[in-house]
C-alpha cells in the first residue's frame, strides 16, 4: 500500500501564497502597515508564485505545439521531469527561446493570475522601497 504524501495542511500547504497575496493587499490597504512589511509579504508572494505555485509546465515537447501538460511547480520550474526542469530554465535565459517561455506564462487562466500576482508582488516590493513614488 503506498503511502500519500499531503503534509499535516492537506492540500493548502501549496496555496499559501495566495493567503501572503491577500494580507500584501491589506498591508496596503492599511496605513499602519510599514514598508517593511509590505516588502516581506512581497517577497513571500513572488516566492511562492516563481517555485511553488501549482502550474501546467508547458516544457517544450516533441509531437505537440502547446508543450508538456504535466503539473509543474511555479512559474520558473517544470514538472517532475528533470529535462523539463532544465528546458524552462534555458528557455528564460536563452534569447531566442525567451518569447516562447513569455507566452507560457498567459497559456491558461491559472498561469495568467500566477503570473500577475508575481509581476504585482514584484511592483509592490519595489514600491515600498522607494518613498514617496506611491501616490
Amino acid at each position: 500500500m503506498a503511502t500519500s504524501k499531503v503534509g499535516p495542511l492537506g492540500g493548502l500547504g501549496h496555496w499559501w501564497g495566495v493567503l501572503t497575496a491577500a494580507l500584501l493587499i491589506a498591508a496596503w490597504i492599511n496605513s499602519y502597515a510599514g514598508p517593511v512589511v509590505v516588502a516581506v509579504l512581497s517577497i513571500a508572494t513572488a516566492l511562492w508564485c516563481f517555485f511553488q505555485a501549482p502550474v501546467s509546465c508547458g516544457a517544450p515537447v516533441r509531437g505537440r505545439t502547446d508543450g508538456c501538460r504535466n503539473n509543474a511547480n511555479g512559474l520558473l520550474l517544470g514538472c517532475h521531469i528533470r529535462q523539463h526542469r532544465w528546458q524552462k530554465l534555458k528557455m528564460l535565459l536563452v534569447r531566442r527561446r525567451f518569447r516562447e517561455f513569455c507566452s507560457g506564462l498567459f497559456s491558461d487562466g491559472k498561469a495568467t493570475i500566477v503570473t500577475l500576482a508575481g509581476i504585482g508582488s514584484l511592483l509592490s516590493g519595489l514600491v515600498a522601497f522607494i518613498p514617496g513614488i506611491a501616490v
